[in-house]
């Protein structure tokens, strides 16, 4: 999307949409930027906390230079003699990159506090105190657990290279040199580290309190017979 009134003269003001819910503004005055935030939220689908929005945000200098367009030590440089249809789609292939930085941020903080909401169970565990889940609680934990690995490893494109670069090896580079530099497939590494290992502390949860419920269950069987003989025998000596 273009705009009309650009930050700097020189360069077009453009706006990038993607349909991860992010959006790459180029050469925008923040007015302009603020407004357009503004319409994007009354159309929002399930939408972050405005907070986590705002904080969670990615920001690259650019400068127009002669020679090939690059990312230079976090300087975006785009060749100046491109013409319009192709530095579009040169910023294209970097607002691609930042999106999904940006994406993974916000799913970066879900985890984080998903880790924090269950803390207190390792501890707990180890000290013997009663853990204040019930078995509906951890099934949804791990409900979330799950969607969440789920929209990282098969829902996003953060462990392939999108099918719109596949014959165009040029926008292909400059978006893979600013994943590394942005360091998503480090950080998807992370992430599915930090999953396995709530996966296995809900699989423990989930399995300590199915054996409770078992143990319970066996008991009130017991109690049950119990009584049954208790009857039986006031039945034979009365």
């Amino acid at each position: 999307m273009g705009v009309e009134n650009s930050a700097k003269e020189g360069d077009p003001g453009t706006i990038f949409f993607f349909r991860e819910g992010a959006a790459v503004f180029w050469n925008v005055k923040d007015k302009t930027m603020k407004h357009v935030m503004q319409v994007l939220e009354k159309h929002e689908v399930q939408p972050y906390e405005t907070a986590l929005v705002h904080w969670e945000n990615e920001e690259l200098n650019y400068i127009k230079t002669e020679g090939q367009s690059k990312l230079h030590r976090g300087e975006i440089r785009l060749n100046s003699e491109l013409d319009v249809d192709d530095a579009i789609l040169e910023k294209f292939a970097f607002s691609n990159a930042l999106c999904l930085s940006v994406k993974l941020a916000i799913w970066e903080a879900s985890l984080d506090q998903f880790v924090e909401s269950i803390q207190s169970i390792p501890e707990a565990l180890k000290t013997g105190r009663k853990v204040k889940l019930s078995h509906e609680e951890v099934m949804q934990k791990m409900g979330e657990l799950f969607a969440l690995r789920h929209r990282i490893n098969l829902s996003s494109d953060f462990l392939i290279t999108p099918d719109f670069y596949w014959d165009r090896e040029n926008l292909e580079e400059l978006y893979d040199k600013t994943c590394r530099f942005l360091s998503i497939t480090r950080r998807v590494k992370v992430m599915n580290e930090k999953l396995q290992h709530c996966m296995e502390l809900t699989d423990l949860m989930r399995n300590h309190l199915t054996e409770k419920r078992a143990l319970r269950l066996e008991w009130m069987i017991v109690i049950l017979i119990t009584i049954e003989v208790m009857f039986e025998l006031g039945r034979v000596f009365l």
